[in-house]
């Protein structure tokens, strides 16, 4: 490479970086959005994410855009490298999966050392939880739980050997997930438990091509297909409340921001997000429709000036 060929070289590799990095920090701005919030992938995420942007938008002035991502980590990622403004998280998720601690079943003590470790390690505001919980669910078929009168983890023990498991990849990964339940219930199946999508996991169940699946306990399918959730008798998970996630920065530049999202705090009951749930994925009505009843109903709908002299 002549001496020419090389100054050229270097001009456009560095002319490449500066337009990457240009690209980054504006592309908000050059987009037209102000705030970007996320869900993880699956249904109940998705609801949540709309919930916090049609917050924002009909009580700010802010234009929202909406991602979805597939797992926890590359969410949580995304957040703290500034790629998105906000997301909804579980708090046992964040504190085992994220932060890597043991479990705690204290809901007040996981939340205020969640907050805290949050703040410190990554500038993240941890709001005030939503107002429900979304375990793991460990589910079997209803006729089975009849049959040999199963209502808990541990009586199910006893029949696993005959049985095979299904379980999505998050939670046979998770420090949270298979690995410490199966340890902790001395679960042993017939075959190693197949790796599934929680997509077509429900269905694997009712076809009889396995017997005992990880979910959600606000899944609305659960009571729709006859499902029974066995107790976690032995207080293995730790609590899992939803709570929005932010980045400081964002509420620092759009305090409107934390207002209008602080006001979904303690709005939304278990039962409620099931029936969230079922609406979309059992009568397949739109997401932003749902959501749109959802707010109304809780008398959301504030106009605009409401809250941002709040």
């Amino acid at each position: 490479m002549n001496v020419q060929r090389f100054f050229v070289f270097c001009f456009l590799t560095f002319a490449l970086i500066v337009s990457l990095t240009s690209c980054q920090l504006n592309s908000n701005n050059q987009s037209g959005v102000d705030i970007v919030v996320a869900s993880k992938g699956f249904t109940e995420q998705d609801i949540l994410s709309e919930l916090l942007a049609q917050q924002i938008e009909t009580t700010t002035n802010f234009k929202v855009e909406r991602r979805r991502f597939t797992s926890a980590l590359v969410t949580h990622n995304a957040l703290i490298a500034g790629k998105i403004d906000a997301y909804v998280e579980y708090t046992g998720t964040a504190f085992t999966s994220i932060l890597k601690q043991k479990v705690i079943n204290d809901p007040k003590v996981v939340y205020e050392k969640l907050k805290q470790a949050y703040a410190q390690k990554f500038n993240l505001e941890v709001m005030k939880p939503l107002g429900f919980e979304n375990t793991f669910a460990i589910i079997i078929r209803g006729a089975d739980a009849k049959r040999y009168n199963i209502q808990t983890l541990s009586q199910a023990a006893e029949y696993t050997p005959q049985w095979r498991g299904g379980f999505g990849y998050e939670f046979v990964e998770r420090e949270d997930g298979f690995p410490g339940l199966a340890k902790t219930y001395d679960l042993r199946f017939a075959k190693s438990p197949r790796v599934m999508d929680l997509g077509l996991i429900y269905r694997a169940l009712l076809q009889k091509q396995v017997d005992m699946i990880n979910g959600n306990s606000t899944d609305g399918q659960i009571a729709r297909l006859g499902l029974v959730v066995l107790k976690d008798d032995k207080q293995y998970f730790p609590p899992y409340e939803a709570a929005p996630i932010v980045r400081q920065a964002t509420l620092k530049k759009y305090p409107e921001v934390k207002k209008a999202i602080a006001q979904l705090s303690g709005r939304i009951t278990a039962d409620e997000m099931r029936q969230l749930n079922y609406l979309v994925e059992g009568e397949l009505q739109d997401i932003k429709d749902v959501v749109r009843q959802f707010r109304k109903s809780k008398g959301l709908v504030l106009p605009k000036d409401n809250i941002s002299n709040s």
